[in-house]
């Protein structure tokens, strides 16, 4: 990228940087992004600016593929969610929680066995996130990071499901660890604006309350 007076902006963290001054270079717009990897670039761009501001961040610039927004927001989502997942292990563990549950009623099942089953919640949460993580980077379902098939796209809404209940479980069962991250993230806030704004979970699931009348902590077992 040029400046003005025709200098040039090199957008890497030189040796010796600290972390203070990690990626300290000014915004720059999606459309002068040279790479298949802009739209990612573009997200992490406006998180870094203001995660506080889930509306600014999800809104679609014209002319951008939904599908691949949606998808791009949503491989994003995962990267950040392992470091809740990281944070969880302190106080998570197959002893503390055998079930991977949210609130004492709602009981998940893990899909990554070749029957789905109760897992230990920090298993699930791992399992969930490697499964995710496998799936965004199939080179059979998302060959492409500039455009995505419609039949591609209808496998997102399943992977939100999953993930989002690492969120609630987080919140009903380890709730200091959950507002600790959602104070420097506000990540489960735009993930739960994200599925409501593109239907990609039905509201009677987003269990997690977070100002927006989304509070529901009915009895149930489910699987993926």
């Amino acid at each position: 990228m040029k400046m003005a007076d025709g200098s040039t902006i090199l957008r890497r963290n030189r040796p010796g940087t600290k972390s203070k001054d990690f990626c300290r270079w000014p915004d720059e717009p999606l459309e002068e992004m040279d790479s298949t990897l802009a739209v990612q670039q573009f997200i992490q761009q406006m998180i870094k600016r203001d995660p506080s501001n889930v509306e600014i961040i999800l809104t679609m610039p014209e002319a951008q593929d939904e599908g691949v927004w949606k998808y791009e927001h949503l491989r994003q989502f995962c990267m950040e969610l392992n470091g809740l997942a990281v944070r969880l292990q302190k106080e998570c563990s197959p002893t503390t929680c055998t079930q991977m549950t949210a609130t004492d009623q709602w009981i998940f099942l893990c899909a990554a066995h070749k029957t789905p089953k109760e897992c230990p919640a920090i298993d699930y949460t791992r399992h969930t996130l490697d499964g995710a993580a496998c799936l965004l980077n199939s080179n059979k379902y998302f060959p492409s990071r500039v455009s995505i098939k419609d039949s591609s796209v209808t496998k997102l809404g399943s992977v939100c499901r999953r993930v989002y209940r690492i969120f609630s479980h987080a919140y009903f069962h380890h709730r200091r660890i959950f507002d600790e991250f959602e104070t420097e993230t506000f990540l489960c806030h735009r993930f739960t604006h994200f599925v409501t704004k593109y239907n990609l979970m039905s509201k009677e699931n987003l269990i997690v309350p977070i100002n927006e009348g989304n509070e529901n902590t009915g009895p149930g077992e489910s699987e993926a």
